[in-house]
């Protein structure tokens, strides 16, 4: 993913990402929303990039099977857990149906001036597909961001270990992402209060 680098948690340049997505120039014509949830099922920030128009549709091939991670009427909804170090990305399809999950993994999180939620990326990235299986993508983005001290020991090893725990504990049973996902889908379309909205 295109990103412009940043200063993050221990003042080193890394890359820095919005959850509008801003550098996806692809995307022509987008609407986007975003909310703070604090219930029983989930506590942190929860976004949705509805995609209107591009240029040219991304399509991902994973064991032979095309899915649609961008092209018009594809939804983004994002997630970032509170005190998590990662963001959990639900690409839905024209019919509402979750093609595919897209998780960063990071080193924080905040909030712009205008409101939008951003994080500072980690490389380590985790693909989830409808059947469960799990693609690790970019660990050599990692490594090397690592060699040419771009990150940290410490920020290396979290990715590390974050992707790890993710893979042996939660995205073990692929039903309880599906279930938050469509909780928080629910949740962010029918939230009227505090919700942030911008249209491009």
């Amino acid at each position: 993913m295109i990103c412009r680098k940043d200063r993050g948690r221990d003042g080193i340049r890394m890359k820095r990402k919005r959850l509008i997505y801003d550098d996806w120039t692809v995307i022509s014509s987008k609407r986007y929303k975003q909310i703070m949830l604090d219930t029983k099922l989930y506590k942190g920030i929860v976004a949705l990039l509805i995609i209107d128009e591009v240029l040219a549709p991304q399509i991902w091939e994973f064991q032979g099977v095309n899915y649609i991670a961008c092209d018009k009427g594809v939804k983004w909804l994002q997630l970032i857990p509170d005190q998590q170090n990662y963001v959990i990305t639900a690409m839905i399809n024209a019919k509402n149906e979750i093609e595919l999950w897209y998780i960063d993994m990071i080193a924080d999180y905040g909030i712009d001036p205008d409101h939008i939620a951003y994080f500072h990326d980690l490389y380590l990235d985790l693909v989830v597909y409808p059947d469960g299986a799990i693609k690790e993508d970019d660990r050599d983005e990692l490594d090397e961001a690592y060699e040419q001290k771009i990150i940290t020991d410490q920020l290396h090893r979290l990715a590390l270990e974050t992707s790890q725990n993710l893979q042996e504990g939660f995205l073990r049973d692929i039903s309880k992402l599906r279930k938050l996902c469509n909780y928080c889908y629910d949740e962010i379309n029918e939230c009227h209060e505090n919700l942030v909205e911008k249209s491009i």
